[in-house]
């Protein structure tokens, strides 16, 4: 069994906000079904959780744009869609954090405006100050956010762990894709693996 020391772990919280997970959201269409079927969400407050009760860091990662935005390079199809749909405008509730996994006192919230959570944002500098070096991430869309933003933290040199079925994508064959590449750069866990390993470890330091 894989283990996690809580006190270097944080598990990151990719783009749980109402326009991408919402049943209303911007981007219902193509996630919410995937949301539905596999039960993310429920699966996400169970990490979550977990986590907290174990010592582990939470982070949570949001992308938002100012009003007008200005801030909005539309660059790729996924931020051309956010630029055509005016979502995730900051101060909107679509860009908030969905209710079913608002942030706890403690937790850590990281704004940013790419696809990936690092790029201009204060993500690894927040990781860094709290002591991590174990980067565990869940979300929405495993082949957009979770990916980009845990390849970037295996690029900086942290130990990256993707949690199966707490990701969700469009499709179930573009998740499990993604998660096949991402097996070349991350340990791929299942929730309770993940938890099992932060227990143990947890136990053992106490």
């Amino acid at each position: 069994m894989a283990s996690f020391d809580p006190k270097s772990t944080a598990v990151v919280g990719v783009h749980f906000q109402n326009d991408i997970v919402g049943p209303d959201g911007a981007f219902a269409g193509f996630f919410r079904a995937e949301i539905e079927r596999t039960g993310v969400l429920d699966t996400a407050v169970r990490v979550l959780d977990g986590a907290r009760a174990a010592g582990a860091t939470v982070v949570f990662t949001r992308v938002a744009f100012q009003p007008g935005y200005g801030d909005l390079n539309p660059n790729s199809p996924l931020l051309g869609m956010v630029a055509q749909a005016k979502c995730l405008e900051d101060g909107t509730p679509g860009a908030d954090i969905t209710a079913e996994l608002t942030p706890r006192d403690g937790d850590h919230v990281v704004t940013h405006n790419r696809v990936g959570g690092f790029h201009g944002s204060d993500l690894d500098a927040t990781l860094r100050e709290a002591g991590v070096d174990t980067v565990v991430f869940i979300g929405v869309a495993t082949n957009a956010s979770v990916e980009g933003t845990a390849r970037a933290a295996s690029d900086l040199g942290y130990r990256t762990v993707v949690v199966s079925d707490a990701c969700s994508a469009g499709s179930p064959e573009a998740h499990e894709a993604s998660l096949g590449s991402l097996g070349l750069l991350a340990e791929i866990v299942t929730t309770d693996e993940l938890l099992a390993g932060l227990s143990a470890t947890a136990e053992a330091n106490a």
